[in-house]
């Protein structure tokens, strides 16, 4: 299942409302429980000359470790992510990302994430522990600074 941009979402990443966001599609794989993308990233989020900024490589992770929730139907969000930079990642070139569960424990999702090159060569490792929120949390309405430290409410 193709996972596009949502018109109404302003998320940097993944939102279809953010005239500045990435616009990033990925695709629900549920057989083998994965979520994939394959992008360019041009210039406009580069780094150092010729290659991906190192914060845009952890949003790409962070997104698509984030839809991996919907496998289990939840909704989550980051508490934890540490990124591994294994090569350069360069503008322009065709990328592979992909995510999946690494475990669950209690309210905690352990997911990881790759960005791999078009040959398959690893590029960027990520892994992230993502909290689930309730359904009142998660609601539109409800401003993120009240969220933080909350237990979730049934």
């Amino acid at each position: 299942m193709l996972l596009k941009p949502n018109p109404e979402n302003v998320c940097f990443g993944c939102g279809g409302a953010n005239a500045r966001g990435m616009l990033l599609t990925f695709e629900q794989d549920d057989a083998a429980q994965r979520i994939r993308g394959n992008f360019r990233l041009g210039a406009e989020y580069q780094g150092g000359p010729g290659f991906i900024h190192g914060g845009i490589i952890a949003t790409v992770l962070d997104e698509v470790m984030g839809k991996v929730c919907r496998f289990r139907g939840v909704r989550a969000v980051t508490a934890e992510l540490s990124i591994e930079y294994l090569k350069p990642v360069l503008v322009d070139a065709g990328l592979v990302v992909e995510g999946y569960e690494v475990e669950m424990q209690g309210r905690n999702l352990f997911l990881a994430g790759e960005i791999r090159d078009v040959s398959g060569k690893v590029l960027a490792r990520g892994k992230g522990r993502f909290v689930i929120i309730s359904p009142k949390q998660a609601a539109k309405d409800d401003p993120p600074e009240e969220l933080a430290g909350k237990p979730i409410q049934k």
